[in-house]
């Protein structure tokens, strides 16, 4: 019946796919897949239903089948995207097709080991990730089958350009190989928790196959560069990995390390400039106007994807940091509330074998605690070190908002919340806290909306094409007095709400609902949209001003 059951089913693969073999294909792998469902059925057991060798033995033969099946797959992906698929690609669905018919196996037999859901996850994502990349394959692993090779290259293309090779993009494996890395550390794949030595190994070899990809992919033929690139990716990778999981030197040696990543920033956007002009220059040939035109490139291009580089390096050392203060805090929160936690632990621990608990204890002693105490002796240098970096990741974005969309208005308003990263500081500012970890983000978009709106108004003068006379509405020192003025009554609203985000004390009720009219000349007058802008938000803050200011009283009444 099983049998039968599977040879009628697979008959409904005609429906999408004309092929001779298509019944027996889709039968073969329906026989490799349904054994887990049906067999093994016995309620009367407890235990795993299946054994481990068992569990091997068939997801070798699912791999099997889905091997045997490659040529209606690629027929599939074929019909659906209407060319031959990539190589990369077949593989990356066989290998799918592999991890989702072997869910059965592990949902039904092996739901409570730990180690059979991470391979199947991890799988599944190798197949996403050739999907994704669709890294080249060599020769030697394609072209298997005549029905594949026929689709690739045809008696024409044969004929006329003979056997083609594609060219190589080699270092999309590196990418592909980094990313497996990083998903099997984070689910425990491998111990880089509990061994310090295979954790340092991880950290470097992320770095490598990172620096070396983005090195090969976007900076090729500066081998110079090429290296600074490589070193600033495993001092990042290292940073990273040992702020998640320290040990016991690690909190000595990390801020070297950054201190090794800031420096390098300058030298490598320094060099990259000159050694493609020296490189060109040393080739002959090369003019002033070949000379400015190379510059031009070279600062547009290249230097604005180092930039985007260090500022998504800066931004993930910002983002670590916080993870791990805000996690910190929120133990010592627990601990001060009285939580206690030990109860349920050891009675969760007495239903484990002796040889569980001995090695859950054992792990435990491994793990590293990175403690209040320990913070405030050894690892002060968190908040100051995640306050330079979200500083940092900051002021780069806001140059590549200007190298690329010229100073947009609305970017301002998608990069200031990256200051939402800074760190309760003493050194960096005094008395800022979590209180007022909303002041950055509002106090930076009014700045650099009035320092926008200055240099717009002044650009207009200096560069209009009425030159100075006193026409009225054109770029004549009547238009600067007018935007200015209309600038300036913008002041008291934006000044009452970024104290009001400072202190969060309750003032006058009249206070900003006094300042919400000077907005209204600004929005209805002015010639320049910053200044416009700033009337919008004045009168949003003080309408927000007055509704949580109201909001608190209401509040507090509640108490008296």
């Amino acid at each position: 019946v099983w049998i039968l059951t599977c040879l009628y089913a697979s008959k409904l693969a005609m429906l999408f796919i004309s092929s001779k073999s298509i019944i027996w294909i889709s039968a073969v792998l329906l026989l490799a897949v349904s054994p887990p469902l049906l067999l093994y059925k016995d309620k009367s057991r407890t235990a795993a239903k299946m054994k481990p060798w068992q569990g091997y033995m068939h997801a070798f033969v699912i791999s099997l089948a889905v091997w045997f099946c490659r040529e209606a797959i690629f027929e599939c992906l074929q019909w659906w995207q209407g060319r031959a698929p990539s190589d990369g690609l077949l593989l990356g669905v066989c290998i799918i097709l592999i991890g989702l018919a072997s869910i059965p196996i592990v949902a039904l037999h092996f739901s409570h080991v730990l180690f059979a859901k991470r391979c199947l996850v991890l799988v599944v994502a190798t197949g996403l990730l050739f999907i994704l990349l669709q890294p080249p394959l060599p020769l030697s692993w394609t072209y298997h089958s005549d029905v594949i090779k026929a689709a690739h290259q045809t008696g024409d293309d044969i004929s006329i350009y003979g056997f083609v090779t594609s060219k190589p993009t080699w270092p999309s494996w590196l990418l592909l190989v980094a990313i497996l890395l990083t998903l099997a550390a984070f689910t425990s794949f491998i111990p880089i928790k509990y061994i310090v030595e295979l954790r340092m190994f991880y950290a470097v070899a992320v770095g490598i196959a990172m620096g070396v990809y983005i090195s090969f992919e976007y900076f090729p033929q500066a081998v110079i560069l090429q290296a600074l690139i490589v070193l600033t990716m495993i001092c990042t990778s290292v940073f990273v990995t040992f702020t998640h999981f320290p040990s016991a030197s690690s909190t000595k040696v990390l801020p070297w390390v950054f201190a090794l990543l800031v420096a390098l920033f300058p030298i490598t956007y320094l060099l990259e400039g000159q050694v493609r002009i020296q490189s060109l220059i040393d080739g002959g040939g090369i003019t002033e106007e070949d000379r400015r035109l190379t510059t031009m490139l070279a600062v547009e291009g290249a230097r604005t994807s180092l930039l985007g580089l260090y500022a998504a390096i800066f931004m993930l050392i910002g983002l670590e940091i916080k993870f791990e203060l805000t996690s910190l805090m929120r133990d010592k929160a627990l601990e001060k509330g009285g939580i206690k936690q030990a109860p349920s632990v050891h009675s969760s621990s007495a239903n484990f074998p002796a040889k569980m608990r001995f090695l859950q204890q054992r792990r435990a002693s491994m793990v590293p605690t990175f403690t209040i105490k320990r913070i405030a002796a050894e690892g002060a240098w968190m908040p100051a070190v995640g306050n330079v970096a979200t500083v940092m990741c900051f002021a780069i974005c806001l140059i590549l908002n200007v190298n690329l969309t010229g100073g947009s208005n609305r970017a301002i308003f998608l990069l200031a919340p990256i200051l939402l990263l800074l760190n309760q500081d003493s050194d960096f500012v005094a008395g800022f806290g979590d209180k007022q970890r909303y002041f950055p983000v509002v106090v930076v978009i009014s700045l650099y909306l009035v320092l926008t709106a200055l240099h717009s108004i002044w650009e207009d003068v200096w560069h209009g094409d009425a030159g100075w006379g006193l026409e009225i509405g054109g770029p004549d020192w009547f238009f600067a007095v007018k935007n200015v003025a209309l600038l300036i009554l913008t002041f008291p609203s934006h000044i009452l709400f970024n104290q009001f985000v400072w202190s969060y004390k309750k003032q006058k009720d009249t206070s900003p609902l006094l300042t919400l009219p000077l907005n209204l000349p600004a929005i209805i007058i002015t010639d320049v949209m910053k200044v416009k802008i700033l009337g919008l938000l004045g009168v949003i803050y003080s309408l927000a001003q007055y509704l949580i200011s109201r909001q608190q009283y209401i509040s507090g009444l509640k108490y008296i």
